[in-house]
């Protein structure tokens, strides 16, 4: 079998593939700070042998959490002679721009951890001074005895020429084997001193963290002889070894969420839909992410805490270009100082949960709120669920202030989540060029099929597809991944000077790079398989565009058809081009994958419309602008493919419901998806 499992801020999740195809799925309560051990309650939970898992593919939080927790360890900066403060001094863009009293973000490494050592690189990799290296072991000693447990090192134009920052290392490890030590060159090869600064720093803030994770992991699922294939799943929507992830964690910071963006692709490819709009609602945030012609949108630009008010800290690694908002199943309903109803950032988590899991939670959530107005069953739940305590939470914190009605309140506060929701699915859309009506909406998530169908109403999408195991479809995207690996060499050339020769040489480096490592993870060369890119712009510009290239040798013929997109993609993400202006490249940016075995997925056994069957009840539901209706309520386990069902209706599975409204059609495929017709 072929396992993933996903670790959420609710739930655990895990969904196995066996060899003829057939799809299994479990979900247990998330155990932080002891994540592992929630992985090993859904393993037993599944009633899955650990000798029958070959392949073992897991998404976790653990980094994430421990940035933005500031759990990680006490870390130390080692950089170039006068270049100190660059964490410090950042960026002079201001997001809160009026704001007198706007702080920059404070650095992760505090200032004593940051030490300068002699060493000079210009911008070519030409070395104008050696590296001190007798510094570098005395800022070292210094280091260790002030207590850190990592350190991060960061020489300017590194990315030029490693070779000063290979020394330090060497330097450092003779001195002290133990540290755990990372070096900007091994996770980034990208110019942009602060940002990749930033980002060898924050590797190194999470690095023990990660290894230690990862070997308590591996240790417990040894012990339930789990003996296969093991596999991190990475924000760039690949895959990497365990070992490999120890040395990089970084790469792991966005793992779970970019899987579901991965699967919507994936299941597009299956369906003949290549313009998705990939939409995961899980029990603490709701996340998004725009599939272009079948590809998924990868950026370097990637910033965590980052909002309105806060410039945030910049990781420059490849991770899916994905929004996030704080809305989920979990979402506390509150009110703020001005009167207003608002729901999130704040969760309920998994303890206490909502009202409803009757675990003590006393504030009134979005899943309390859809289960007020019919949209989810009690008779659904794990536990018993005191409707007369959901809604007493509802009218105290919420009816009373408005002096409405508890269902009037409820309601509110769904319409409040979809205003939420529908401001992040157009920031991927819109805000980006892209019209919503000519792509497909893929929801998924324990609360993505209950939402998606009001907010494609209000996107102007034609077809919502809801796929078989929703509420656990990120760990099935995991599933259907390969090994990844992004290689990106900051290589600045103007597009009418560049020499063929060089630019072919530079790709054939980034490619032997990337047999070498896949070689190490034991994937042969036959298995591999590149995708090239360039990032240009035009000379003068500030920010890039990322083009791609087509295969083989690069020509005169090449670099005009390169021009000729970048044109084009320029126009779309800007509205206006500038053709016969000089452009020019920043990056050269190789994508590898080492292709793996997938199974087939296996389509439905019983083929012919069977809704009246799979009728579970008549119940009244409130829809926003009908109010309450007779609605119809389908078991999905139940439904045949090639049944049809006329909204309003319900679709319940375990672990999600799919609300259908007035006028909308669904129709199951011959895999098990909800197929629905918005209407528009």
């Amino acid at each position: 079998m072929r396992v993933a499992t996903d670790i959420g801020g609710t739930f655990t999740d895990l969904v196995y593939l066996d060899e003829s195809g057939r799809i299994g799925t479990a979900k247990s309560d998330t155990t932080p700070p002891h994540f592992e051990q929630g992985v090993i309650d859904v393993i037993k939970k599944s009633g899955i042998s650990g000798g029958e898992i070959v392949t073992f593919i897991h998404g976790t939080t653990v980094i994430i959490n421990a940035l933005t927790e500031r759990k990680g360890v006490k870390t130390g900066l080692i950089t170039t002679k006068g270049f100190r403060d660059v964490l410090e001094i950042a960026r002079g863009n201001r997001p809160d721009l009026f704001n007198v009293r706007y702080q920059k973000p404070t650095p992760f490494v505090p200032r004593y951890l940051r030490l300068e050592v002699a060493e000079r690189m210009n911008y070519k990799g030409e070395v104008v001074e050696e590296l001190a290296v007798d510094e570098v072991k005395a800022a070292a000693l210094r280091l260790k005895a002030e207590g850190v447990a990592a350190i991060a090192i960061s020489f300017l134009h590194a990315y030029a020429n490693p070779i000063h920052e290979q020394m330090a290392v060497d330097a450092i490890k003779q001195v002290w084997p133990e540290v755990a030590v990372t070096a900007s060159h091994t996770v980034t090869k990208e110019w942009r001193e602060y940002e990749r600064t930033s980002t060898a720093v924050l590797n190194a803030y999470v690095k023990p963290i990660a290894a230690s994770y990862i070997d308590k992991l591996d240790k417990h699922l040894q012990e339930i002889d789990v003996r296969g294939n093991k596999y991190i799943m990475q924000s760039n929507s690949g895959t990497t070894t365990f070992e490999q992830s120890k040395e990089t964690p970084i790469h792991m910071v966005e793992s779970g969420p970019v899987a579901g963006i991965f699967g919507a692709a994936i299941l597009g490819k299956i369906l003949g839909e290549e313009n998705i709009i990939a939409f995961d609602i899980g029990g603490t945030t709701a996340k998004c992410s725009l599939i272009d012609r079948g590809e998924v949108k990868v950026t370097t630009d990637y910033k965590i805490e980052c909002d309105d008010r806060n410039a945030g800290y910049p990781i420059k690694v490849p991770v899916v270009d994905i929004v996030e908002i704080g809305n989920g199943g979990g979402s506390i309903a509150w009110i703020d100082g001005a009167g207003s109803l608002k729901v999130g950032p704040q969760s309920a988590g998994a303890m206490p949960g909502p009202v409803a899991y009757g675990r003590g939670g006393e504030n009134p959530t979005t899943t309390d709120a859809n289960l007020v107005t019919g949209r989810l069953s009690p008779d659904n739940f794990q536990n018993k669920v005191n409707m007369d305590r959901v809604k007493l939470a509802i009218q105290e914190k919420v009816g009373e202030n408005f002096q409405i009605s508890v269902d009037e309140a409820a309601l509110g506060i769904i319409r409040i989540a979809n205003s939420n929701m529908l401001h992040a699915l157009k920031l991927i859309s819109v805000r980006k060029g892209y019209d919503p009506r000519d792509f497909s909406l893929v929801a998924f998530g324990g609360g993505g099929p209950m939402h998606a169908l009001a907010l494609a109403k209000e996107l102007g999408v034609k077809k919502v597809i809801i796929p078989i195991a929703s509420s656990v479809f990120s760990a099935w995207g995991m599933l259907m991944t390969d090994l990844r690996h992004d290689y990106i060499q900051t290589y600045i050339r103007r597009m009418n000077q560049v020499e063929l020769a060089e630019w072919n040489r530079e790709v054939d480096k980034l490619e032997a790079a990337a047999k070498q490592q896949f070689a190490l993870e034991g994937i042969g060369e036959e298995k591999v398989v590149f995708a090239r890119y360039v990032d240009m712009r035009y000379v003068g510009q500030e920010h890039a565009v990322k083009v791609p290239v087509p295969r083989g040798p690069i020509s005169d013929e090449t670099i005009q058809e390169v021009n000729d997109r970048f044109h084009d993609l320029h126009e779309q993400h800007y509205t206006f081009k500038l053709e016969g202006s000089p452009t020019e490249i920043v990056n050269l940016h190789l994508t590898a994958f080492g292709v793996i075995q997938k199974p087939e997925l296996a389509r439905l056994e019983h083929v012919g419309d069977n809704a009246d069957a799979a009728l579970k009840e008549i119940r009244p539901v409130l829809f926003e602008e009908a109010g309450w209706l007779d609605t119809r309520v389908y078991a999905r386990e139940q439904l045949h493919a090639g049944s049809t069902i006329e909204g309003p209706a319900i679709v319940e599975e375990p672990s999600s419901s799919t609300v259908i409204y007035p006028g909308q059609r669904l129709v199951v495929d011959e895999y098990g998806n909800l197929v629905i017709d918005t209407g528009v």
